[in-house]
């Protein structure tokens, strides 16, 4: 378990970050979510934002408050996953517009 809240927030804001991002992937697979849809965008929105919390709170907790635990370390990793999902998406958008 975290030592400190922080880290104790950034296990929370990664479950949030998993089950917001599962249910873009079930509503897009299952539920025929169409992307540009409002739900489609806000749920993906919130994920991506969860997402930069969840990266952000666990490397301050564990850079300055020292706080190595499974969660934060695990929250840690989900965050720079989230990072890369985003790094990807705006690449790609830049590298569509170019192309068009």
């Amino acid at each position: 378990m975290p030592k400190t809240k922080l880290g104790i927030w950034a296990g929370g804001l990664s479950v949030v970050f998993v089950v917001l991002f599962a249910a873009i992937i079930y509503g897009m697979n299952v539920a025929g979510w169409r992307p540009g849809t409002l739900i489609a965008v806000a749920v993906g929105t919130g994920a991506m934002i969860a997402g930069i919390a969840v990266f952000v709170t666990g490397l301050v907790s564990l850079v300055k408050f020292k706080d190595r635990s499974a969660v934060v370390l695990s929250a840690v990793i989900v965050g720079s996953i989230a990072i890369l999902i985003i790094i990807m998406g705006v690449v790609e958008g830049i590298l569509w517009n170019l192309s068009h």
